[in-house]
């Protein structure tokens, strides 16, 4: 799964506190989902990883392209750490544009339509024979609203 930004406060992120804003919102949609998960080590065990397409806090509303460019070389070093990956959840509008920004440079095209994520829902996207999911962020504080999955 790949979130948009980290969190300004890094212990806040997905692997900082047990109690981090991101997983505040996190564990209770797996939970919800049917998956028996206390922690962010029980979503590991699930084989599920996640991380943030942008690799600093944001200090604007908007994420500016450079801020994505920059993080770019680390994110296709986590994703290639994970040679047997069948889905990838893109969380929100910066995850879709970094792996749209990452796979045009072998295909010359996006991967991910550049349309409205709802838009997408009944789409089925592969990338290189892997499910690629356009979602909606979920995370973030406990006043964030968010959805989870595009259908």
């Amino acid at each position: 799964m790949i979130n948009e930004v980290v969190p300004s406060d890094p212990l806040q992120d997905f692997y900082g506190l047990p109690d981090a804003d991101y997983l505040k919102t996190t564990l209770p949609l797996l939970q919800g989902a049917g998956a028996a998960v206390t922690s962010i080590q029980d979503i590991l065990q699930m084989g599920i990883y996640i991380t943030n397409a942008v690799k600093t806090p944001k200090t604007e509303y908007a994420i500016d392209k450079s801020s994505i460019e920059s993080s770019l070389p680390y994110l296709e070093a986590e994703l290639s750490l994970f040679p047997n990956t069948k889905v990838i959840m893109l969380m929100g509008d910066v995850a879709k544009k970094a792996f749209n920004m990452i796979t045009k440079k072998s295909t010359k095209k996006n991967a991910v339509p550049a349309v409205s994520t709802y838009k997408l829902r009944n789409s089925e996207i592969y990338y290189k024979g892997i499910r690629v999911m356009p979602s909606y962020i979920y995370n973030g504080t406990k006043n964030t609203a968010f959805s989870f999955f595009p259908c």
